[in-house]
């Protein structure tokens, strides 16, 4: 039976995209309906607006922009995926005035804990005044806390469309100690990518295991948007959701260096030729307790994907003209270690895989990615 804290029909765990999560809270959204006497259709469309909206008084979204690449990144997500959540939002209101069923064993009362959302002076005199009272508030400010979750739950994802989140009978709370801490890191330090990378593992799984840079789970892996996206423009920070037939077992992917500063160096000008090889591809290795790690590879040389993920995050990108190459990339890929020193690396013709890895094989301080070359500024450089 519904009511109390029990909203929906769930009886153990469950996985659903953003779409078919709003359809399951349908039952909170009429419950609101049914218990105002006089509904105002404009007033609740406008509360999700700004409730989900970005620099509203109303606002849920406590990141700020220039902190860091990382709250940038999520704050972009935060303005397109609400907007869309929202519009889904009315029309599941629009859907529910046009036409519903009552509920079986009468009208919805639950109880929902306030957690701040913010209402509009027009909402509150609805909700709050002579048209609504407790049940109508109550159903509504569960309603409007469960799309503000969905919403933060999706933010790691730039196809967050397609992502199935983990769902149990009381909704999306589950997350709330993982949102809390995603949005306490950003606000108050850099944000990290493990930490980006774990609230996603509890939004898919329901739970957070190692820190790593991805993870695979039920037949899909999520890994940074960048292993298959142009290397110049991808994003740092954020993931993709993708289905895998590797994916056979939960496991979270990890680096082989916890600590790049102690890898083996090699000075840029110390690099002999070498030749080109074409066909890189991304290997996953066996999953050992848990965890797995990944490669980029060519017959000629091997990358480990977690270093190179760490290259594209601390690299930045220049649209001026190219400098005159020092070294070709086939030697630097072909180097020992981490290329070190001052100089540039050729990478025309160069596949969007084959450019990762490189910014995996050159030390990842003073990067600049370029049109068609690497320019690396490591000082003096040393071996270790």
């Amino acid at each position: 039976m519904l009511g109390a804290d029990r909203w929906n029909q769930i009886t153990g765990t469950t996985s659903l995209t953003a779409r078919e999560y709003i359809a399951l809270t349908l039952p909170l959204l009429q419950g609101t309906i049914e218990a105002l006497s006089d509904l105002d259709r404009e007033v609740l469309a406008d509360q999700v607006r700004t409730t989900l909206a970005l620099g509203t008084r109303e606002s849920t979204m406590p990141l700020r922009a220039g902190l860091s690449r990382a709250n940038d990144e999520l704050l972009g997500q935060a303005e397109s995926i609400g907007q869309e959540i929202a519009e889904w939002a009315v029309e599941a209101l629009d859907q529910l005035l046009a036409d519903r069923s009552p509920f079986p064993a009468g009208p919805l009362v639950v109880r929902s804990h306030c957690y701040g959302e913010t209402l509009t002076r027009p909402a509150a005199e609805l909700l709050l005044g002579r048209r609504g009272g407790p049940v109508a508030m109550q159903n509504f400010n569960e309603w409007i806390h469960q799309t503000v979750l969905l919403r933060d739950a999706l933010l790691p994802f730039t196809n967050w469309q397609q992502v199935p989140v983990h769902v149990t009978p009381l909704g999306l709370r589950h997350l709330e100690p993982a949102r809390e801490q995603l949005f306490a890191e950003a606000m108050f330090r850099k944000i990290r990518h493990t930490t980006i990378v774990g609230f996603a593992q509890q939004v898919v799984t329901g739970e957070s295991r190692s820190a790593g840079y991805g993870f695979d789970h039920n037949g899909a892996t999520v890994l940074p948007v960048v292993t298959a996206a142009p290397v110049r423009t991808a994003p740092r920070y954020l993931l993709s959701w993708s289905p895998s037939k590797d994916a056979v077992h939960t496991a979270t992917y990890v680096s082989e260096l916890a600590d790049y500063y102690a890898a083996p160096r090699t000075t840029l000008s110390s690099l002999p030729p070498a030749t080109a090889s074409t066909g890189a591809r991304l290997v996953a290795g066996p999953v050992i307790e848990g965890v797995r790690r990944a490669r980029i590879e060519t017959g000629s040389w091997s990358v480990d994907l977690g270093q190179a993920l760490r290259g594209h995050r601390y690299a930045r990108s220049a649209p001026d003209l190219t400098p005159e190459p020092d070294v070709s990339a086939a030697s630097a890929l072909a180097a020992t270690g981490l290329v070190v020193g001052n100089g540039a690396i050729d990478t025309a013709g160069l596949d969007e895989l084959s450019t990762l890895a490189l910014l995996g094989r050159t030390y990842p301080e003073k990067v600049t990615l370029r049109p068609d070359a690497m320019s690396l500024d490591h000082g003096v450089s040393f071996q270790p």
